[in-house]
């Protein structure tokens, strides 16, 4: 018996993740990070929000985010369609 969540997700179809950093990051740096969208957060905050294509590419942009410099607050995996609303938060 396995207690692994069902997905419902197509396992060939990127995952969007939204990467939550301490401090204001230029937008200057989305080649980078791979085309994530950059959104600046009026607490100080910086979202780095797309779809990811497998766990090797989030590690590797969990990487840059760790040679930034730039603390790191949170990691989200969003679900269809939250990608959108999730900017405006």
């Amino acid at each position: 018996m396995s207690t692994r969540p069902i997905s419902t997700t197509d396992p060939d179809q990127p995952v969007c993740y939204q990467i939550r950093l301490e401090g204001h990051l230029g937008s200057q740096w989305a080649d980078w990070f791979e085309g994530l969208s950059i959104v600046l957060q009026d607490n100080g905050d910086t979202l780095l929000t797309g779809p990811v294509v497998d766990q090797a590419g989030l590690h590797g942009l969990l990487k840059k985010v760790r040679d930034l410099g730039l603390p790191l607050v949170s990691v989200m995996r969003l679900e269809p369609g939250q990608a959108d609303e999730s900017d405006l938060k």
